[in-house]
């Protein structure tokens, strides 16, 4: 491979990283190219010049999704070719599985410059799905250890108990390889709400097996709710719970993504997954290290102002040598938070996303 191809960078941005000797997780910049994957630190709003670590990608093996971290459904694994295992989060299923299609396109990329062969693994598939026993596929789904965890969801404002999205049940069906893709997995699980072994929950799904042909039936999208049929006993349902925090994450997700945020009272800088949400609309951050699912902070979108700062020096009330990508956003209460995006097209497509929420 020529040197110039060899440094190309393919992708790049955060990802979270679970450590290998202390299993805590780390927010890391990635870089992807293409035989190997950089990752570093990211501090004082940028990256450190050393890295942090690598993995070589010729003969890695991709799993995605892989679900064996519990409130961590973002997950993908990269096996490398002497079974060191590298467990890495994204914040969105769509930037996981845009990640994982890259990673592979590299991995098979260096395996046919080899003179190796990629094998499809999806051309005696079709004859699998027809011949599948849906009453076993249902089993495993419902089995308590190892079956779809059920959860409390919010959808246009109304709140569902012991249910999971479409998009959680494609995860599962591809990592538990009884499907290989999400197109056969969606088609499975349409399978499965005809014969009336999932039942629909809350409008959007309702709305799509109303209107919807038969292989259409289910969506994959995290905004559709199902549950298993109501003939099933009841296997570790979850309590209900109606509070504050609960109106305020029932909006719909506009968008998601990792930024870093300087705190208000040490005033040091971290990576936080933040949330986007309308109706109502509220920005929530979390803390990408925690396994907790609910928000470290978040507030109201309603009466906010938002700026962008200038890139030229230190913005007034920033700490530290912070520069470039910054934005502020003072609340209705007068708390400014000071963020920053990793470049400058992202700033800007946040700052236009919250504005149309304020």
């Amino acid at each position: 491979m020529d040197t110039d191809k060899k440094n190309t960078i393919l992708r790049e941005g955060f990802l979270v990283k679970r450590g290998h000797v202390v299993h805590n997780w780390k927010a890391r910049w990635f870089v992807l190219m293409p035989d190997k994957l950089l990752y570093y630190k990211y501090e004082g709003g940028k990256r450190d010049s050393c890295q942090r670590g690598k993995v070589l990608l010729k003969d890695c093996v991709i799993t995605c999704p892989f679900l064996e971290h519990e409130n961590r459904p973002l997950v993908f694994k990269l096996q490398t070719k002497n079974s060191v295992d590298h467990f890495l989060e994204a914040c969105s299923r769509e930037e996981r599985d845009e990640w994982a299609a890259d990673i592979t396109a590299a991995v098979d990329k260096l395996r046919t410059g080899d003179g190796g062969k990629v094998t499809s693994q999806q051309d005696h598939t079709g004859s699998q799905l027809h011949n599948i026993n849906l009453s076993k596929v249902l089993d495993s789904m419902y089995d308590v250890h190892s079956g779809i965890k059920m959860s409390n969801h919010v959808e246009q404002g109304s709140s569902y108990s012991n249910c999971f999205s479409g998009s959680e049940v494609v995860d599962w069906l591809v990592f538990m390889q009884l499907t290989l893709t999400r197109v056969e997995a969606t088609t499975l699980a349409s399978a499965l709400l005809e014969e009336g072994f999932l039942r629909t929950v809350g409008l959007r799904s309702v709305e799509a097996l109303r209107t919807a042909g038969i292989s259409e039936q289910f969506i994959d999208d995290s905004t559709a709710l199902y549950s298993f049929s109501d003939s099933l006993k009841k296997r570790g349902s979850v309590k209900a719970e109606t509070s504050l925090s609960a109106v305020e994450l029932s909006g719909k997700v506009m968008k998601r993504g990792y930024l870093l945020k300087q705190g208000h009272r040490r005033k040091n800088w971290k990576v936080r997954l933040f949330v986007l949400r309308s109706e109502p609309a509220f920005l929530h951050y979390y803390d990408p290290t925690k396994d907790d699912i609910s928000p470290a902070g978040g507030f109201s979108l309603r009466g906010c102002l938002i700026s962008s700062l200038d890139d030229n020096g230190v913005p007034s009330g920033v700490k530290g040598n912070i520069k470039g990508n910054l934005f502020k956003i003072i609340t209705q209460s007068d708390t400014h938070y000071f963020i920053q995006a990793p470049t400058h097209q992202e700033k800007m497509d946040w700052i236009d996303a919250i504005r149309e929420q304020t």
